[in-house]
Order: C-alpha cells, then sequence, then structure tokens
C-alpha cells in the first residue's frame, strides 16, 4: 500500500510496524532497552539450547555486557538475575559438561556478581553507565571550558595548562577565567589531595568560583570562596588558590593569594623573572579571611606566571627552590617565544605524580 503526500511517494507503514511503534513509543527508554536486552538472551539462549555445537555459553556475555552500559541501575539487578537463571536452565541441556564448560559456567556466574556488585554502587549516581559516564565528561569539559581563555585584545597574550596526577582525565588543579570589558580575572586553584579523589571536588568548586569570579569585585572573591569552602562538608575541605585582576587597557594588576604557590613576573628590561609574595590563608580553614593584593603594572614586553605547588614542589625540598629552578627554565623556554610557551612549561618541569596547572600571560 502506498500513501502519497506532497507530490512524494512513500511506502505505508504496516499493521505490525505502527503496533511495534506504539508499543516502543508507549513504553519509556528505560523499559524499551530492558525489552530488547530481554529479547537479546531469549535468542542466544534458544541458539544454544538448539545449536550448542555452533553457539557456545559465552555467548550470554553479550547481552550482560550490553545490560551494564545501557540499563539504569532498577533494571540491571533484575535483567543480571534473569540471564543467570537463563544459564543455569541452559546448563543441563549441554550434550556433554566438559571441565571447560564448568570453569566457563562458574566465569559467566562471576561476571554477573560482578555486574550486580557495580549497579550496586551505580544506584548512588542514578543513571546508566554510558549516561554516567557522558555526564563526567560533560562536567570535565566544562571545567577545561572554563578555564579557556576568553578573547583579548591586540597586545595581550595569555595560555593555560593543565596536567593530572598519573594522566588521568580528572585533576584536583584547575583555571577559572572571566572578562569584564578591559578587566581580565584568573584565578589558579588546588584543590586538597590528588587526581580523581580531588577532580571530584574540583568540579564542584570549579563552577561555584567561576560563577564568583564573574560576578563580585576583584578584592571580595577569595573572601568569598573562602566563605564557600568553609560551608562545605568535605573530609579535606580546603584548597589554595592565586588571584590576578589585570586591566588590559593600563596593564595594572592586582594579584591576592590564598596560601599558593608566589606568582612570579618578569621584566622585559631585565629578562629575569622575580616573585611577587601575595599572602593569605588556606581557602576553608578559617571564616572570616581577609587577602590584601600585591599590585604593579605589567608593561610591554613583560610577563607573568601563575601555577600550582605540583609545579615546583619536591619532597624534603624548600618549594623556592622549585620556584627558582621553574624560573630558570622559563628563561630558557620562553626567550623570545612566548606563543605556547606553557605548554612547554608544564611538560619539561613538575611532578608528574602530582596535578599540575600554568598560567602565562604576556604583553607584547
Amino acid at each position: 500500500m502506498t500513501a502519497y503526500r506532497e507530490g512524494r511517494v512513500t511506502l505505508a507503514p504496516s499493521l505490525g510496524q505502527r503496533f511495534e511503534s506504539a508499543l516502543l513509543g508507549f513504553l519509556p527508554r528505560e523499559f524499551r532497552m530492558l525489552a530488547l536486552l530481554l529479547a537479546l538472551t531469549a535468542t542466544v539462549g534458544l541458539l544454544i539450547w538448539r545449536v550448542a555445537d555452533f553457539v557456545p555459553l559465552t555467548a550470554m556475555v553479550v547481552p550482560l555486557v550490553l545490560a551494564n552500559l545501557v540499563l539504569g541501575p532498577r533494571q540491571l539487578p533484575w535483567f543480571v538475575v534473569v540471564t543467570l537463571l537463563t544459564l543455569a536452565v541452559l546448563v543441563p541441556q549441554q550434550p556433554d559438561i566438559t571441565p571447560r564448560i564448568a570453569v566457563t559456567v562458574v566465569i559467566l556466574f562471576g561476571l554477573g556478581f560482578i555486574i550486580l556488585l557495580s549497579s550496586f554502587r551505580r544506584s548512588r549516581l542514578g543513571v546508566a553507565g554510558l549516561r554516567g559516564e557522558s555526564m563526567l565528561v560533560d562536567l570535565r569539559d566544562r571545567i577545561l571550558r572554563q578555564g579557556g581563555i576568553p578573547e583579548l585584545p591586540a597586545g595581550w597574550y595569555a595560555a593555560s595548562e593543565l596536567r593530572s596526577a598519573g594522566g588521568t582525565p580528572f585533576a584536583g588543579d584547575f583555571v577559572v577565567t572571566a572578562r569584564q570589558g578591559d578587566r581580565l580575572d584568573v584565578a589558579v586553584v588546588d584543590v586538597s589531595g590528588k587526581g580523581e579523589g580531588a577532580g571530584t571536588r574540583a568540579l564542584l568548586l570549579s563552577g561555584a568560583l567561576g560563577g564568583l569570579l564573574g560576578a563580585l569585585p576583584p578584592e571580595e572573591f577569595l573572601e568569598a570562596a573562602n566563605d564557600f569552602l568553609m560551608r562545605q562538608d568535605w573530609e579535606e575541605g580546603f584548597a589554595s588558590a592565586v588571584h590576578l585582576s589585570l586591566d588590559l587597557a593600563s596593564g595594572a594588576y592586582a594579584i591576592r593569594s590564598a596560601g599558593h604557590p608566589p606568582a612570579a613576573l618578569r621584566v622585559a628590561g631585565t629578562g629575569r623573572w622575580s616573585v611577587l609574595e601575595a599572602e593569605g590563608p588556606v581557602l576553608g580553614l578559617i571564616d572570616g579571611s581577609t587577602y590584601e593584593p600585591v599590585v604593579g603594572t605589567m608593561r610591554r614586553g613583560d610577563a607573568m606566571l601563575l601555577y600550582t605547588d605540583g609545579m615546583v614542589e619536591t619532597p624534603h625540598r624548600d618549594i623556592m627552590l622549585g620556584v627558582d629552578k621553574m624560573l630558570g627554565r622559563a628563561e630558557q623556554l620562553l626567550r623570545g617565544e612566548f606563543e605556547g610557551g606553557a605548554k612547554r612549561i608544564i611538560e619539561s618541569i613538575g611532578s608528574r605524580n602530582d596535578d599540575r596547572a600554568l598560567l602565562l600571560v604576556h604583553r607584547r
């Protein structure tokens, strides 16, 4: 049967297709996936029963793995139980239960048990595996976007780089930026802890600090960040931070620090780096803390580095020795070429076993 619409000829759906579409449209997405996976399990089970010589018991791995990827925490445990019961029914139907088949059955039941345990842990998140992972990836990408440098006027260059302990995508160090007219605000933050443990706290903190950075005057930012952290019920509830507020028209800057390694300024006339010692308590430890600025002006040719302690910290050595080492390396790597300089520095220095963040600002 054909249907005519707007001068085009299309095939009208059959009664069976319309019924299937209505049925699948009626069911929620999770139950549609569950129905499809149950049908797949029944098909695999039937093939194992009828043609055991060609379809092994290990074919049951396919629906188990797919279910682990797409089913939510409420449907997954029941599906695993049904699949394992199906397997238990099929085993006696095997023509010859050899030791190899027995080991295969044990492995399949062990896999089902592991998937059950993972579903119980996943129930705390409340979403299926792929969707849960996509949520975390989206949050991680938001952190990276918040650290992206906004478009700067001619005569300015800035770049940031992040590296995590062990090379994982989630890190406790991050950068947030905001531009309001001629004012650029940048904060480099180091959350207590390392790797994925600190990364989960950084997911929350980066969103909060990113909002505060663009909404508050520079002198209030670290105080508000400290108040926010004081309200969090974290076992490791502190972070260090350095905040740069830069006037892109005049080059005037103010740097405030919350227990963070000192910023460094390269004066074009001398070609040497010097540290800018702003002082203030770590975020999240002392209620009502205040943060006094170090002020100055960046002139043409000057450059500034903000970084986390993973760039300069070495066990059993004073941190200032690490700062001197980093600045000596920066003097070599940035000589006459600042484009891509942040990446060159972070890849040539700093501990690979610690999270690292680096921001480079240069006035051309």
